[in-house]
């Protein structure tokens, strides 16, 4: 069970607790490149995704409302702003939804696994 200190309760907004959340969410793990306002690019890793954002670790501090950028695989780089940040794990809000089905597909381009003969 995960537990919250008196700081990353600090973190939270009311709104993280009263306001319902849209979409279904859906967890897996992937990396992701994430650049923060414009600046360098950090890789992260994206714990679940859903049309309208996902949530990822990330250590470094960053404010909510900050913009960022996120590369999905699949979807390519989506802009968003930092929703809520704590311990770690930051949540993103896409500025637009997104198709999170694109990031579950096969990245290879062949139409079947492909056969090896033994010598």
């Amino acid at each position: 069970m995960e537990q919250f200190t008196p700081e990353s309760m600090n973190a939270l907004s009311a709104e993280d607790f009263t306001v319902p959340r849209s979409g279904a969410r859906d967890s897996l793990l992937l990396t992701a490149q994430f650049r923060v306002d414009g600046e360098e690019v950090h890789q992260v890793r994206v714990r679940n995704l859903s049309s309208g954002g996902l949530m990822a670790e990330f250590a470094g501090p960053i404010m909510p409302g900050t913009p960022v950028e996120i590369e999905v695989r699949g979807v390519g780089w989506v802009s968003g702003r930092i929703a809520w940040a704590t311990d770690g794990r930051v949540g993103v809000a896409f500025s637009s939804e997104i198709d999170p089905m694109r990031a579950r597909r096969p990245v290879g381009k062949g139409g079947s696994t492909p056969g090896y003969r033994s010598r």
